[in-house]
């Protein structure tokens, strides 16, 4: 391995075939952008024995200051190509920004995801015990089109890399492509980066040109070929992006059922990077497992569920069609169907969340109960309490968000509405129905509902009224005028009132 590594992601073009106006390695695949593949994959290097990786540079450019914000977590540094003149030119700006001890630099590019650590190791140690000025990481493909071919000396050496539109007729039947990735020894690759020309159809400087020059100086190219053609996969357009996405997401759900997790139907199920799930746990189908979502084992994942960004201990239970985001669950917990639980929502063990509930920002003790058509937010309740059907936390005020607190061992009725801020004494029972606008003591009764007065026959009266109301109003219009001009329906009405006569002023006596 060599002795002073240093790593150059390049992430500072476009992608105008992508069609779109964000940064290629900002695009997502596998629930995580292209850029932070590629560090997930160099990060382990750090760990290597007899190397010492001096750190992780990023050159960057089209919207730099966002892809910063996905680079630096990983402890990662940025330098700035402005203008963009290709890669041989990236490689410049990133050289110039090494510590001096650096022997040699592993290049690799900011939208090929698929590339692995094991990969990476491998072309290192080739590199090393070569004693090579370059070492390439190339693939066999069946259908290399699009890719520069590497050109072979009768030795079996490197000796150029052809892009696609300048191959002659005999090395267009070539397999052998070049990946975008490669490790230079650091001082041989600075002595040539400065003899690199434009003269292409984009005018930019390519880095494949200097291993035609490292060559030419009769430095060593070695090549390490993958094992698995698709880990050297790029991505230029957004059908290649789907397709990518789609070969993660079949090794994360494979990786998932080494280990012991059930999954039903893989084929339709989603599951991010950073997810993990423990053994004997059953993902059933539609399910989708989201951002950093961690599941304990002995779960059950009903079918259509989306999680995302959620806790859950071992042995819950999420029923079908619920929505768990940004939230944690404890031990044996039951939620859903059709739950909706977000915003830090806190279901202590045992607790149970049944059919279209709905929680936010809130902590269930353990034990309760809230099992039909309710919605708790910005809410306290303690262990063993029940939470009657249609209970309603009425949090909002207008202006600010207000808590609701409820005590262990409380029994709410159906129908009830807590008007926060409010507070629920320990074994407090509130009846069905009410409104609750005051603290409840502790082990009192609550009842804030209006009385209830029955009017008899009230209904039967006005159905009455109605029915005499709608014959009037189908009653026949005889089609006649009556001597006055008016028409029959009109005189119905009765008859029309005569204008009355006015009064002769009086005179004013002077």
């Amino acid at each position: 391995m060599p002795a002073e590594l240093a790593i150059v992601i390049l992430a500072a073009g476009k992608g105008t075939r992508m069609k779109s106006q964000r940064a290629k390695v900002l695009h997502e695949a596998g629930g995580l952008p292209l850029i932070a593949h590629s560090l997930r994959a160099v990060e382990p290097l750090a760990g290597r024995r007899g190397s010492t990786l001096r750190g992780i540079w990023v050159v960057v450019g089209h919207q730099a200051d966002v892809v910063r914000q996905v680079v630096e977590p990983f402890g990662a540094r940025t330098v700035l190509q402005k203008p963009q003149l290709g890669t041989g030119h990236a490689v410049a700006q990133a050289l110039g920004a090494l510590p001096r001890g650096v022997t040699d630099v592993l290049v690799l590019p900011g939208d090929a995801p698929l590339i692995g650590t094991d990969t990476l190791r491998a072309l290192l140690k080739l590199h090393a015990s070569a004693e090579s000025a370059a070492t390439l990481l190339t693939a066999r493909l069946e259908q290399p089109q699009g890719y520069g071919r590497i050109v072979r000396g009768d030795s079996g050496e490197v000796e150029a890399i052809v892009e696609q539109g300048a191959l002659s007729p005999g090395q267009a039947e070539l397999r052998e492509v070049n990946s975008g990735v490669y490790c230079f020894e650091r001082a041989r690759l600075t002595a040539v980066l400065g003899q690199l020309g434009r003269n292409n159809i984009h005018r930019e400087y390519y880095l494949t040109d200097a291993v035609v020059l490292l060559r030419a100086a009769a430095g060593r190219i070695s090549a390490c070929t993958v094992e698995h053609p698709e880990e050297i996969l790029g991505v230029n357009t957004l059908a290649e992006l789907a397709y990518v996405d789609s070969l993660l997401r079949r090794r994360k759900v494979e990786a998932l059922m080494g280990c012991g997790v059930t999954i039903y139907q893989p084929e339709t199920v989603v599951v991010d990077a950073e997810v993990t799930v423990g053994s004997d746990t059953v993902i059933e189908r539609g399910v989708e497992l989201r951002g950093a979502t961690r599941v304990g084992s002995r779960c059950r994942l009903g079918a259509f569920s989306l999680l995302r960004n959620a806790r859950l201990a071992d042995r819950v239970t999420v029923r079908p069609h619920s929505l768990v985001f940004d939230s944690r669950l404890g031990e044996g917990v039951t939620v859903g169907p059709f739950a909706h639980l977000r915003d830090g929502a806190d279901i202590r063990r045992g607790a149970r969340i049944g059919n279209y509930v709905e929680v936010k920002k809130s902590v269930v003790g353990e034990g309760t109960k809230a099992q039909h058509l309710t919605y708790l937010g910005d809410a306290t309740i303690g262990r063993d309490t029940n939470i009657g059907a249609g209970t309603i936390t009425c949090n909002y005020d207008g202006i600010n968000k207000n808590p609701t607190t409820i005590g262990d061992h409380v029994f709410v009725g159906s129908g009830t509405e807590l008007v926060a801020p409010v507070r629920v004494g320990r074994g407090a029972y509130v009846a069905a129905g009410s409104t609750v606008t005051e603290n409840v003591p502790a082990d009192a009764l609550a009842i804030a509902r209006s009385r209830q007065v029955n009017k008899t026959g009230w209904a039967r009266t006005r159905r009455q009224k109605l029915a005499a109301a709608k014959a009037r109003k189908d009653e026949p219009v005889v089609g006649v005028r009556l001597a006055d001009g008016r028409s029959a329906s009109k005189a119905s009405r009765g008859p029309r009132r005569q204008p009355r006569a006015r009064s002769k002023p009086r005179r004013r006596r002077r």
